[in-house]
């Protein structure tokens, strides 16, 4: 069955590659893609004031890829959906891919969305709780105890479809089939 869907969610934990993968998505399926963390952040890690407007307006169009996070910003999305896309990779594979992914990024100083904030040095991992490795690991399995519910609700919806890619070469392949 084709994947034809034009409102498409991408889930996963920090590190999998969801970004990634609905920038490819949307470009494969010619859907603008729109970074839900670029939507969030503001200056100095600060979440923006108009977050959900831009999330409700984003939600309203008629199709986007995005990211699925954000847990006041999950049903709003999900209401308007019609895949959800869920990257379920080895914790082995994630960690290591958000690793190089954050190093990266602080050695580089690479802008951060429009707000243009920099990953913290690294050594903060030791003194700030919220490092996004702290948060990644921290975080590892917590989708597999939220969709239980989603899913369940998901699966009266006619116009719903749903993805669960467990291994690079699964992602590889469900993107291969949409060329």
């Amino acid at each position: 069955m084709p994947f034809d869907h034009r409102r498409i969610l991408v889930a996963g934990v920090t590190g999998v590659g969801k970004t990634t993968l609905a920038a490819r998505v949307g470009r494969l399926l010619d859907v603008p893609h729109v970074e839900i963390d670029d939507l969030h952040w503001g200056p100095g890690w600060a979440p923006r004031p108009d977050f959900l407007d831009e999330v409700r307006k984003l939600a309203s169009s008629g199709a986007w890829v995005t990211e699925w996070q954000y847990s006041d910003a999950r049903p709003i999305l999900l209401d308007r959906a019609q895949a959800l896309v869920w990257i379920d990779l080895p914790f082995r594979v994630q960690y290591w891919r958000l690793i190089k992914r954050t190093v990266r990024r602080r050695v580089r100083r690479v802008a951060l969305w429009r707000a243009g904030m920099v990953e913290p040095p690294l050594w903060t991992i030791f003194t700030n709780p919220e490092h996004i490795l702290r948060w990644g690991w921290r975080t590892r399995n917590k989708y597999r105890r939220e969709f239980g519910d989603v899913l369940s609700e998901l699966a009266a919806r006619d116009d719903f479809e749903f993805v669960h890619l467990r291994s690079v070469r699964e992602v590889d392949r469900w993107v291969a089939s949409l060329r």
